[in-house]
């Protein structure tokens, strides 16, 4: 579990530091958010609120050619579950259920993970629309943020949101991320390809660890 005091002491050792764990809770006007390794159990409650949530996450969602109800089958759970647990047991990835009272309310991802020189990572998070507006996303990313800083080993975390999701441009916000860019035609989204803005966090803009963030998003809030 991650120590709220700060950074936990952490490194490089094996090939997936930080995983599997469990980071958390925190406490938000929806109740206490935690965030785990995802679960075979958590399939049914994945696929009813991706299935009843299309309206929210399609418009971000990349491009296939699958309906979005294909996209949600059982075995499409089984698929996703395990194609993230190989890639977390090569450090390529470290993924987390989002839990909120200990039911399961969406999903936050450290991806794309590169060692060496760069040890960067981007940050991607969904969360059930009954619960947008309560600051569960934010608390579930300022917990992955910490942990990719701490026994991760990352030194920079980037987030792309396209101009028009305010949400989740709202998220990075309220942490602390910078914009640094603006990527023409970046990722094929609902068919076309679609701008996204950069947003970048490096472990020297946070020297106070996960209290830090947290203070942070609470000015955020009260702004």
């Amino acid at each position: 579990m991650f120590d709220p005091a700060g950074f936990p002491a952490g490194g490089l050792s094996g090939q997936h530091p930080g995983w599997p764990t469990r980071l958390g809770p925190l406490d938000c006007k929806a109740g206490r958010v935690d965030a785990r390794p995802l679960r075979r159990s958590d399939g049914d409650a994945w696929q009813q609120t991706r299935l009843a949530d299309k309206p929210f996450i399609a418009p971000w969602d990349a491009t296939s050619d699958l309906t979005w109800a294909q996209r949600h089958t059982r075995s499409m759970w089984r698929s996703h579950r395990s194609l993230l647990r190989v890639g977390a047991r090569r450090g390529e990835v470290v993924p987390f259920a989002i839990t909120v009272n200990g039911e399961f309310a969406g999903q936050v991802t450290l991806g794309g993970i590169q060692r060496g020189a760069l040890r960067s990572g981007w940050v991607g998070y969904w969360v059930a629309s009954q619960l947008h507006g309560k600051g569960v996303a934010t608390a579930a990313v300022a917990l992955i943020v910490a942990h990719g800083f701490g026994p991760v080993g990352l030194h920079r975390i980037e987030a792309t949101i396209a101009p028009e999701n305010l949400a989740s441009r709202g998220v990075v916000a309220h942490l602390g991320f910078r914009q640094e860019g603006h990527l023409v035609r970046y990722l094929d989204i609902s068919g076309a390809w679609r701008d996204h803005l950069l947003f970048a966090m490096t472990i020297e803009e946070l020297p106070g660890g996960l209290p830090e963030l947290l203070d942070r998003w609470r000015a955020g809030r009260q702004a």
